[in-house]
Formats: structure tokens, sequence, C-alpha cells
């Protein structure tokens, strides 16, 4: 089998899936290739990189902590929180 990599730019109000409730905008809006399968999630409310792949133990690899593959969050907001809960957040999640 040949592994597929796709990655995509998730857009905004869309699942990060296949199907969804009539009406909802997924996956299979924007992607025709067939057998690929998201290596995490989005939220709906969010935009970004997603990878999608055919190869199990690459989605596995990904997405398990236990691998612990580096991964970068981008934060917009509308207002900007104190330095002080930056540092406590840093240090909840490091």
């Amino acid at each position: 089998m040949t592994t597929k990599v796709i990655l995509v730019n998730k857009p905004y109000n869309m699942l990060t899936q296949f199907s969804g409730e009539p009406g909802d905008s997924t996956l299979a809006d924007i992607v025709s290739v067939k057998d690929v399968y998201p290596a995490g999630r989005l939220d709906k409310d969010s935009e970004g990189l997603l990878v999608l792949t055919n190869n199990g133990a690459l989605q596995a690899r990904l997405t398990q902590p236990s691998s612990k593959s580096p991964k970068t969050y981008w934060s917009k907001r509308k207002v900007i929180p104190a330095m002080r809960r930056f540092k406590r957040f840093a240090t909840v999640w490091s």
C-alpha cells in the first residue's frame, strides 16, 4: 500500500470529519481523495493545518501522547491576558 499524506488548511466552521448532520460543512466538501483520515482534529470553530493519511501507524505516531510529536498552537484573542496567566499556562503544559 502506498502511503498517502494530505495537508489541508481546515477553514473555520468545518467539522474535522467526512460526514455530519445535514447542513454541516465537512472535510468531504474540500477533499476528494478516498480512504484518508485525519491525524488529530481541530474544533469546528477553529482553523489550521490538518494532516490526513491512510497510514494508521503514521496517524498514531502523530496523535498518541506517548510519541511526543512536537506541535505548535497559535491563538487569536480579542483581549490580551495578563502575563502572569501566560506563565501559569506555560507551566501547566510543559
